[in-house]
């Protein structure tokens, strides 16, 4: 409960320093290059973060097509064996 309340007096410490910073011209300078920063920061994690997703989203495509081939040659072996052995079967008669 303790730590509770230090949170909630951290949180409105901040927000009335923020207040008085933002009420000086130059505190609003200051307030303006760090949110310049912020905003660069996130642009540059989100740009990051789509790159990585089209890897990842190309990575399993890549392997969805192989698993599809994969699948495709097994079937056609199988397909083979199973003639192979009904000609097997059908010439011992």
């Amino acid at each position: 409960m303790k730590s509770l309340v230090w949170f909630a007096l951290g949180i409105a410490g901040g927000f009335v320093a923020a207040h008085l910073v933002n009420k000086d011209p130059r505190g609003q300078e200051v307030l303006a290059q760090l949110d310049s920063r912020i905003g660069e920061f996130t642009d540059r994690m989100s740009d990051a973060y789509h790159q990585q997703e089209t890897r990842l989203s190309e990575i399993i495509d890549d392997a969805k097509g192989v698993a599809a081939a994969a699948v495709d040659k097994t079937a056609d072996a199988v397909g083979d064996a199973a003639a192979t052995a009904t000609k097997a079967v059908s010439s011992s008669d």
